[in-house]
């Protein structure tokens, strides 16, 4: 998944798709391709791996004629980078098209029914069977819009989808499930546009709808018209959106925080993007910089940040120690480099950068790197110190986190030191066979998680708009938690302004209970594991002192219910990577209690984006 354009008017697509999709280059991808529909009503498509200029070369500079397609450019999830696996796919008749981002969760299940039906295919995506969905609801007398409708239900997972068939040739049809990146109309004086972004649009026109999670759109020359996936009206209006870059890059967003903590599952997507195999289970880290050998040498890991990426080093310990069999320790940057910090031959250390110019991390992998201790950074940032220091890098692909409190950049964090953790328990013959498989099926399901905890976003902010008044909040957590509760706690006294702590739930009474009282809110992470019980016990002492409790649990859990006072509900999610999921909801109510109590959310003061100074 990652870059989407589709066209239907009186110009040349061809043109106009390409331009698009280099417009979403900075999105990051490893193949591209385009489709149109010819003179003679056929589908015809190139598509090639590598870069947006190989695909121009395949077609010798001579653009392909048509005034309807689509385009696309891949990060890999399922299958290889190849010109095969990459979109748009058609399907067996080659009379439909689509391309798609997102994950198909439950494609295996759907590829085998299809393949029963007498399907074939040709990739290895999950992507393809899609268009398979919308073959025969065709098939069996459907409009396009309808086959795409009953394709979307089928689909477990989020997913963005643009369709064209032969059957309705001045057709585009698309859909947005879940949370995996957006789909945005376009009005033009030429005709119509869709995109995943804005900047594949705003070429054309200013004047856009965004598809909200559920909804469908049928776009041809005289506009489009919208609906639920299951077929209930929708009434949209197109709105003019300012075209200086700033704003036109906060899309239908008040603040850049808020679109970065929006667009999580899209970017998390792309964290996993071209790294994952499923059949067989495989995981691939390119740039990793340290060879099988070197990493079965290892006997001790060690995990470094500052700030939001401390928190994300913690909970990485976890990943590390269950997935990699190896003993972790996870430590402040700058207390790290201050001290005598026993580090040898066997030592991995794995930095977590995001920006890759922090001052205080640069300088615990630089003293790191004179020991000749083996480094591996987790980096958002292509070029910058951290990744010339290390010998390998995992790219997080986020995109540009513009906001100066990192939302997006922290998941991709997590996500990416379970894909590292996932990588050395591999190569150390730790992870095989079905437990690496169950291991990645955990992994590609967080998109669609962290989509689901998106949704409490209108409660959240209802809570807001009760606790803003309070000065001091606490956050407790335990096991994989406790980091989420930092990470509450910080974002929330960034950008509001609030004193707040976060603490490991078990060591509330060794200090921090002395503070509780109804002045105090406390927000408990308190997701249902295997520490569910001892949580509840530290719930309850917090309630017996008449503290204020906000809960953070498992939807469907009615444990709490009536012991707290209020309740934010996230999907069950597999337990080393509830810190990806949990982390959302506090996200969202820093954000929703700084905006009530007047804060510059984008700029909170005294903080800078990169740290470049002790």
């Amino acid at each position: 998944m990652c870059g989407i354009v589709g066209y239907v008017g009186n110009q040349p697509a061809a043109p106009l798709l390409l331009t698009g999709l280099a417009s979403l280059e900075y999105r990051g991808y490893d193949s591209a391709g385009i489709a149109l529909l010819d003179a003679e009503d056929r589908i015809v498509v190139w598509k090639a791996a590598g870069k947006l200029n190989s695909l121009v070369e395949s077609m010798k500079a001579a653009l392909p004629q048509g005034t309807v397609g689509i385009g696309h450019t891949r990060w890999a999830t399922h299958g290889i980078p190849n010109d095969v696996n990459a979109h748009p796919h058609l399907d067996c008749s080659q009379k439909v098209v689509i391309v798609h981002n997102g994950i198909v969760e439950n494609y295996q299940e759907l590829k085998d029914e299809l393949l029963g039906q007498g399907h074939r295919f040709n990739s290895e995506t999950d992507s393809e069977v899609i268009v398979h969905l919308i073959e025969s609801s065709l098939k069996s007398g459907a409009e396009l819009t309808d086959a795409v409708g009953s394709a979307a239900v089928r689909l477990r997972g989020a997913s963005a989808v643009v369709a064209m068939a032969v059957q309705e040739p001045n057709v585009i049809a698309a859909f947005r499930m879940g949370n995996a990146g957006g789909i945005t109309i376009g009005y033009a004086d030429e005709g119509m546009l869709v995109a995943s972004d804005l900047p594949a649009v705003l070429p054309h026109t200013n004047r856009v709808v965004f598809l909200a999670p559920g909804e469908l759109v049928r776009i041809d020359h005289n506009g489009a018209s919208y609906r639920s996936v299951d077929g209930t009206p929708v009434h949209q209006e197109p709105h003019a959106i300012a075209i200086d870059p700033g704003a036109a890059t906060k899309g239908e967003y008040e603040h850049f925080m808020l679109k970065e903590i929006m667009e999580q599952p899209e970017a998390v997507t792309r964290t996993i993007g071209g790294r994952v195999l499923f059949d067989p289970a495989d995981v691939m880290l390119e740039g990793i910089g340290l060879t099988t050998e070197e990493l079965a040498q290892v006997d001790r890991v060690v995990l470094i940040g500052m700030g939001t990426s401390w928190q994300a080093a913690q909970a990485g310990r976890y990943m590390m120690e269950s997935l990699t069999g190896l003993p972790a320790e996870a430590d402040n940057a700058s207390e790290f480099r201050y001290r005598d910090a026993l580090l040898g031959p066997r030592t991995l250390l794995v930095s977590v950068a995001q920006s890759g110019e922090t001052a205080d991390t640069l300088g615990a992998m630089e003293e790191a790197a004179r020991r000749g201790v083996k480094q591996v950074t987790i980096c958002n940032a292509e070029g910058s110190q951290a990744t010339r220091i290390a010998d390998g890098t995992v790219f997080i692909r986020v995109g540009p986190e513009i906001s100066v409190a990192s939302t997006k950049a922290l998941t991709g964090s997590i996500v990416g030191l379970y894909l590292l953790a996932a990588y050395i328990g591999r190569e150390r013959g730790v992870l095989e066979g079905g437990r690496l498989a169950s291991a990645l099926d955990d992994l590609v399901k967080i998109p669609r998680l962290m989509g689901e905890a998106l949704e409490q976003r209108e409660w959240i902010e209802e809570l807001a708009g009760l606790y803003y008044k309070y000065d001091h909040f606490l956050f407790l957590g335990r096991g994989m938690t406790t980091s989420t509760a930092m990470e509450g706690a910080l974002k929330l006294k960034e950008v509001s302004y609030i004193h707040a702590e976060g603490y490991a739930a078990g060591e509330m009474k060794h200090g921090p209970i002395a503070l509780i009282d109804k002045s105090m809110p406390d927000v408990a992470i308190a997701p249902r594991n295997y520490l569910h019980g001892k949580m509840m016990n530290n719930i309850e002492e917090v309630r017996a002192r008449g503290g204020t409790i906000i809960a953070v649990v498992t939807h469907g859990d009615e444990t709490l219910r009536g012991k707290v006072d209020h309740i934010i509900e996230i999907p069950e999610t597999p337990p080393l990577l509830t810190p990806a999921v949990a982390v959302v909801p506090l996200q969202l109510l820093a954000y929703y209690i700084a905006l009530r109590r007047g804060c510059d959310v984008d700029h909170p003061r005294n903080l800078a984006k990169t740290v470049t100074v002790e």
